[in-house]
C-alpha cells in the first residue's frame, strides 16, 4: 500500500522555487532541495523525477506568480505604455522586503552552461516567446505599426527586461527608472 505524502507539493515547489530563484538552476544541489523544501531525496525522486522535474514545476509556480502582470500585459489596450507599465510592474514584482531578486528566468538563463539540459533551456525559451509575443501584440496597437517593425522593437523590449531585471538586483529604483523612461523614448 502506497504511502500518503507528508506534504503539500504546492508548498514545497514555492520553496524550491525561492532557492532556484536565489541560486540558480546550476548551483541549486539535490541536497539543497531536500533542506529548503523539508522533504527527503526519496521523496524528491518520487513526486518529481529528479531536479529537473523540481524545476520544471517552479518554473510553472513561477508563471503563476507573475501572471499578476503578464495577465494585466494581455488584457491592455494602452500599446507601449501598456508595455511601459509592464516594466515597471515587473520592477515592484521583482521586489521582495527591499531585496530585489530580479526574474527566475533571467537569473537561470545568465548561469546556465552551453551543455545546459535542453528539456530546461526549451521551458526558458518558451517562457521568454510568450513574454514576447504580449509585447508584440501590444506594440501592435500603436498606428501604423508594422508587424515587422513590432516584432523588431519586441526583440529589443526583450534584451531590456533582461538587462533591466539583471541590473535591479545591482541598481537603485531611480537608476532602474531612468532606465525604463529612456527605454520608452526609442519606441
Amino acid at each position: 500500500m502506497a504511502r500518503k505524502k507528508q506534504y503539500n507539493e504546492e508548498e514545497v515547489i514555492e520553496k524550491a522555487t525561492g532557492l532556484f530563484w536565489r541560486n540558480g538552476y546550476e548551483a541549486t544541489t539535490v541536497r539543497m532541495l531536500e533542506k529548503e523544501m523539508g522533504i527527503n531525496q526519496f521523496s524528491i525522486y518520487s513526486s518529481f523525477g529528479n531536479k529537473q522535474g523540481v524545476f520544471l514545476e517552479s518554473i510553472n509556480a513561477y508563471k503563476k506568480r507573475i501572471h499578476c502582470i503578464t495577465d494585466k500585459l494581455a488584457k491592455s489596450n494602452n500599446g507601449k505604455e501598456g508595455i511601459k507599465q509592464y516594466f515597471y510592474d515587473f520592477l515592484e514584482f521583482a521586489s521582495e522586503e527591499g531585496v530585489n531578486k530580479g526574474c527566475l528566468v533571467t537569473n537561470t538563463v545568465n548561469e546556465v552552461r552551453d551543455d545546459t539540459d535542453p528539456v530546461i533551456m526549451k521551458e526558458l525559451v518558451k517562457f521568454a516567446t510568450e513574454v514576447k509575443q504580449l509585447f508584440i501584440d501590444n506594440l501592435l496597437q500603436e498606428k501604423g505599426k508594422t508587424n515587422e517593425i513590432a516584432d523588431r522593437q519586441a526583440n529589443y523590449l526583450m534584451n531590456v527586461i533582461l538587462g533591466l531585471s539583471v541590473s535591479s538586483k545591482v541598481f537603485d529604483q531611480e537608476q532602474l527608472k531612468d532606465s525604463v523612461e529612456i527605454t520608452f523614448l526609442n519606441i
